[in-house]
């Protein structure tokens, strides 16, 4: 009983409340004789402003040295790194680097989704060379968020922002596997 008198009278509080906010009255009306009023004041129109610029919020490092500046970036060199590994995975099992990336299927943890060129906002590419091979991520968009990415069987990644990563752009992570 003591529970439907509490509801009852929480309901009936809330009744009250917007009944007052419904009839509470108007601010009196200021009257002006006629002969006092003035025009409206012409007022310019606002300037015209550009629409604010949509910021990115800042990327946040997920470990020491973590040379990526996007999460675009952080998932395009993972990916890397996991190539790399099953290169060298497979280079031990079978005396010489994969020809295509479907070869790596199962060496370290790649994984057939892997084979997938398309990465996001990446497009992952594979070259096999005689004695090694070349990894590249080419962003869709380049720019200081989505740097282009090189890599040999060397262990280096490389990154460039301005035009597609070679072996002569800078170096962002080593490898020793």
């Amino acid at each position: 009983m003591k529970l439907s008198a509490l509801i009852l009278s929480l309901v009936l509080g809330f009744v009250v409340l917007l009944t007052a906010q419904q009839t509470e009255p108007a601010p009196p009306a200021q009257s002006t004789p006629p002969s006092q009023t003035t025009p409206p004041a012409q007022t310019a129109p606002p300037p015209e402003t550009a629409p604010p610029t949509p910021t990115l919020p800042a990327y946040i490092p997920k470990y020491h040295g973590d040379p990526a500046h996007s999460d675009s970036e952080f998932a395009a060199l993972a990916y890397m790194r996991v190539v790399m590994r099953a290169q060298v995975a497979f280079n031990k099992h079978y005396g010489h680097y994969a020809a295509t990336l479907a070869q790596l299927v199962h060496s370290g943890t790649f994984t057939q989704r892997m084979v997938n060129p398309d990465r996001g906002d990446y497009t992952a590419g594979y070259k096999a060379k005689k004695d090694s091979y070349i990894l590249v991520m080419t962003p869709k968009n380049l720019d200081a968020q989505h740097r282009s990415f090189y890599a040999e069987d060397d262990g280096k990644i490389h990154a460039d922002e301005t035009k597609p990563a070679d072996r002569d752009s800078a170096v962002v992570e080593t490898h020793r596997w």
